[in-house]
């Protein structure tokens, strides 16, 4: 057998193996070269293609939740109306930056290039209203006013409008029912920003660029469960726009529902009655001043007396909150944060804050009997009580002798409080005070709930003062060198005031105790605070928390989520003391200096116990505050008036005819149970229907004409339970109530009551 040598097979072997590195180098090259056309040549081309194929969302808003009163009324809800909203980034690629296509804009809309412009900039430090405050990549309404025939003109003619659309949408709407404003207790709403986007991502209900944030008011408060959840449709598109695909669809959830516990119509009553008030006030003359009361502000809270749920609370200059609905205007703005407005976005129920006057005297009674004084005393009301060079005197200078505390507060004698705050301070050491000073006076305020938040549902309460020793030394820190500076042993009364401050500012001295026991000085405290403390004296002794929210209902009305009753602590009184209070303020009603707005003008207090006591506070460089504090079983009220005479005089009148309208007490001292807003307070929810509508009654638009119509006898008292009815009696009808009641002010009479 012949052998083939190996030598004969080796030039094939490496002619194939050499083809083949050949092919294999060939293909790399190929694919190199490939490679580098795609990435390198083409790579600017096909990046800006890729670059188009991309997800877009879609996002469909979240209906709003509703706000109801205590009977289902809504206080804010929603509607559709035509919005006509400008994109700012497609604006922004015009070579003049949209200039053309929103004047052109403002010509459809009846609006001045100006306007429209204006609504489109963005808001900064350098940049006054109106102007843009959400995020530049959110469409920005221009109107949501806008007529079906201005929205055709603009979805006709796309091509002249690019950038711009044209749609129904869900607005806020606060109806107003019976004409209740309820503005500061209801706030109003404003687009997201940027900030609280990026501050928002990481929690578990994260804001969308379209989403609208509650910036006041229970909208503020209450916003995640008003809020819902937006829906979002998550789109695959190429960089034509087309859709190549969907990714991921989240259906939109509505918010759930706010029932509070006001009464539209109590509400719509307590508006009334303190705006009314008001006016009055300013047609009385001022003996001190020599000129007419400014009655420049003023607040009152109706609250249930037993829970410090909210009934009605009124602060007044007010304001409409549809004003800010789809973008506030440059007028409109200026109207509501300037100075000559007097501030109406102030809810001055919670944030308004001035020296109580004699309405403060609950405290330092209750604070001389812990402190070891009997109630029954005696203790002398002198005409007046001297201390040192310095003479405090009493109401017009009238004393009583020697009577108990319950009497001082019947007849508001300061004296008495003067010598017990003044004999207290000498025992703690005066302005050396003693180790362990008892401070009662100062201790018992704290306890009773001053100088701290009441907790109520509302955002941005402020806490009032309590001018204790530790308050006297850090305002005497923060201003010292201030008052060194302006003051002046011989200089004006300001001036020597502050003199005196340099040198002792952080002592707490003896007129500062005596002034402090009558609610005057440095005392501050805010009207939420003085009601929930006459709640609690009405209750037996137990602070609440005072509430708006009554319950949160789902959208579908399957889940009820009710909000309970909170209390913060009980009052540092025992039963006797207490019981002893309560008789005395029932006395201010009957025979004290509260007597002429109730016993002596028809009040049936027999039936309906009556309990109050007056106050008027004297505030360097103004006119006396008008303070009011009143209770019975079921409510309390408090008003004040700023800069508006005396209690009883200012605040009396609008006071009582609350609660004529709440326990339907005619002129003459009746009960008419038909004419009763709210005899006993509201326990149970409104009901909720099967498709998670809440059932609530018919409100009228006229509830004024109503009004005279059950007092003529032309509706009865279903049909005005119907209507709803809130209005406050006729001109005529009013002048011939305060005729009898004797609501002339008798003077304008000086006094600390």
């Amino acid at each position: 057998m012949t052998n083939i040598p190996e030598t004969g097979r080796t030039p094939r072997v490496q002619i194939r193996l050499i083809v083949i590195q050949v092919l294999v180098l060939s293909l790399l090259g190929t694919l190199g070269g490939r490679l580098w056309y795609l990435q390198i040549r083409e790579g600017d081309a096909y990046a800006k293609e890729a670059s188009g194929n991309h997800v877009q969302q879609v996002v469909q808003p979240a209906v709003r939740g509703s706000i109801l009163d205590a009977r289902g009324v809504p206080l804010a809800d929603n509607e559709t109306r035509l919005v006509v909203s400008a994109s700012r980034t497609d604006l922004l690629k015009m070579k003049d930056d949209g200039e053309a296509v929103l004047t052109k804009l403002a010509g459809v809309l009846g609006m001045t290039p100006k306007e429209v412009k204006e609504k489109v900039r963005l808001c900064d430090a350098k940049t006054p209203q109106p102007c843009w405050n959400g995020s530049p990549y959110q469409p920005i309404p221009i109107t949501d006013e806008a007529t079906p025939k201005q929205a055709l003109q603009i979805r006709e003619r796309a091509e002249d409008f690019p950038g711009i659309t044209a749609e129904p949408q869900a607005l806020r709407r606060y109806p107003s029912p019976g004409e209740s404003n309820t503005a500061q207790v209801l706030g109003y709403l404003s687009p997201v920003t940027d900030t609280e986007l990026q501050q928002a991502q990481d929690t578990d209900s994260p804001y969308l660029r379209s989403d609208q944030v509650g910036r006041s008011g229970l909208e503020r408060q209450y916003d995640k469960v008003l809020r819902g959840k937006a829906g979002v449709t998550r789109y695959e598109v190429d960089n034509l726009g087309r859709v190549i695909g969907q990714a991921k669809a989240d259906a939109a959830r509505p918010g759930s529902n706010l029932v509070t516990s006001i009464d539209a119509r109590v509400q719509r009553v307590a508006e009334y009655e303190l705006n009314d008030a008001m006016k009055q006030a300013r047609k009385e003359w001022d003996r001190n001043t020599n000129r007419p009361y400014k009655a420049d502000s003023g607040a009152v809270v109706v609250m249930e007396a037993k829970t410090g749920r909210i009934v009605a609370m009124a602060s007044n200059p007010t304001y409409d909150p549809n004003a800010w609905v789809g973008g506030i205007s440059a007028k409109d703005y200026k109207t509501l944060t300037g100075k000559s407005s007097n501030y109406p976005l102030l809810n001055r129920a919670i944030q308004g804050q001035s020296a109580p006057g004699s309405i403060f005297k609950v405290i330092p009674t209750a604070a001389a009997v812990n402190a070891g004084y009997s109630f029954d005393g005696p203790y002398q009301c002198s005409s007046s009580y001297s201390i040192g060079g310095q003479v405090f005197k009493n109401f017009e200078s009238k004393g009583y002798g020697p009577i108990s505390l319950g009497r001082a507060l019947e007849v508001s004698c300061d004296t008495v409080f003067y010598r017990l705050s003044h004999e207290e301070w000498k025992r703690d050491g005066g302005t050396k005070p003693k180790k362990n000073a008892g401070d009662w006076f100062y201790k018992t305020a704290h306890q009773f709930g001053l100088g701290a938040e009441t907790g109520i549902d509302l955002p941005n309460e402020v806490t009032g003062r309590v001018p204790d020793r530790q308050w006297k030394q850090d305002y005497w820190k923060a201003n010292k060198d201030a008052w060194c500076k302006y003051g002046n042993k011989d200089g004006s009364y300001a001036e020597k005031i502050a003199y005196e401050n340099c040198l002792e500012g952080n002592r707490l001295r003896a007129g500062d105790s005596v002034n402090y026991s009558i609610g005057q000085g440095d005392t501050l405290v805010t009207p939420i605070q003085m009601a929930t403390i006459y709640a609690a004296i009405s209750n037996g002794g137990t602070l609440y928390d005072p509430t708006v929210g009554k319950a949160v209902v789902s959208a579908d009305g399957k889940t009820v989520k009710e909000i309970k009753p909170r209390s913060h602590g009980k009052l540092p009184i025992s039963k006797q003391t207490l019981a002893a209070m309560d008789d005395a303020l029932a006395g201010v009603a009957t025979r004290g200096t509260a007597a002429w707005r109730f016993a002596q003008v028809g009040w049936p207090q027999d039936k309906i116990p009556m309990h109050a006591k007056t106050g008027t506070a004297e505030v360097y460089g103004k006119q006396t505050t008008s303070w009011f504090a009143t209770y019975t079983k079921d409510y309390s009220i408090v008003m004040t008036i700023s800069q508006g005479g005396t209690g009883s005089g200012a605040s009396g009148p609008a006071v009582r005819n609350i609660y004529d309208a709440l326990y339907g007490v005619s002129d003459d001292g009746t009960i008419n149970k038909k004419n009763a807003l709210l005899p006993t307070p509201a326990k149970s929810l409104p009901k909720v229907r099967a498709d998670g509508t809440i059932t609530s009654p018919k409100v009228s638009k006229d509830p004024a004409k109503d009004q005279r119509a059950s007092q003529e006898g032309e509706a009865g008292p279903d049909e005005q339970q119907l209507a709803g009815t809130v209005a406050p009696p006729t001109n005529e009808n009013r002048d011939t109530r305060r005729r009898r009641r004797g609501s002339r002010r008798r003077g304008s009479r000086r006094m600390l009551t």
